[in-house]
C-alpha cells in the first residue's frame, strides 16, 4: 500500500486519480460550471488524470492552452494555484481500480491531439471530459450522455453558449452525445478523497 500511495500536496495520492479543477466566477468556466450541475453540487470546469511514474506524478489532460498532454503534477498545481482555482482529488472505487493501466496507457495515445472547443465527439480534437471518458472507454467507467446547453433555472439556453457557437458558425449542439467534469464527478464508480493544497 505505501509504495501505491504517498502524501504530496496534503493528499494521499495514487496513480489514476482524478483532478477536478473548481469552476471560476467567469467566462467559458462558468457557462461549463452553470449548465452542468449534478445533485451532489459539484462546481468543477475541468477533470485531468494523475499518472505515477516511479516517484513522478504526472497530469494526463487535454487543456486549452496545449492541448492533449503530459505534465508535471507540480506544474499543473502551480498553474491552477495561480488562478486561484481549488483540485479536488477523487479516485475510482476499488472494485474499479484494475482499469487505471489501461487507461493511462489509452490516454497516452491521446497526448498531443489539439483542444475541442465544439464540444462536439471528434477523433482528431479533445476536451478535458472527452480526454478522461476515451482513457476508460474499455471498462465503460464513465458513460456518454446527451449535453445540454440551458440554464437550469431559466431552461434558456445560456446566453454564453449562443454567442460562443455563433462565433463558431455552428448550432448549439444541444442533445448531442458528450461528457463534463461535473458529471465524471457525480459518477457512483468514484469518491472524493480531499483537496489539494500548495
Amino acid at each position: 500500500m505505501l509504495s501505491s500511495c504517498a502524501s504530496t500536496h496534503g493528499v494521499h495520492l495514487k496513480n489514476g486519480d482524478l483532478l477536478l479543477v473548481s469552476a471560476n466566477d467567469a467566462g467559458l468556466s462558468k457557462a461549463i460550471d452553470a449548465v452542468t450541475q449534478t445533485d451532489k453540487k459539484t462546481h468543477y470546469s475541468h477533470i485531468a488524470l494523475l499518472e505515477k511514474d516511479k516517484k513522478t506524478y504526472y497530469v494526463l489532460h487535454a487543456g486549452t492552452k496545449n492541448g492533449s498532454e503530459r505534465i508535471p503534477l507540480q506544474t499543473f498545481v502551480t498553474i491552477e494555484h495561480q488562478d486561484n482555482q481549488s483540485i479536488a482529488v477523487y479516485r475510482l472505487k476499488n472494485q474499479y481500480q484494475k482499469t487505471i493501466p489501461n487507461a493511462i496507457i489509452t490516454a497516452k495515445t491521446w497526448l498531443g491531439k489539439p483542444y475541442n472547443y465544439s464540444y462536439v465527439l471528434s477523433n482528431e480534437k479533445l476536451y478535458c471530459s472527452d480526454f478522461v471518458q476515451r482513457s476508460f472507454a474499455k471498462d465503460s467507467i464513465f458513460e456518454l450522455n446527451p449535453m445540454t446547453f440551458k440554464n437550469p433555472s431559466t431552461g434558456e439556453t445560456d446566453p454564453t453558449w449562443i454567442e460562443f457557437y455563433k462565433k463558431q458558425d455552428r448550432e448549439v449542439p444541444e442533445g448531442q452525445l458528450g461528457c463534463n467534469p461535473n458529471g465524471l464527478a457525480a459518477s457512483p464508480k468514484v469518491k472524493m478523497i480531499g483537496i489539494i493544497t500548495k
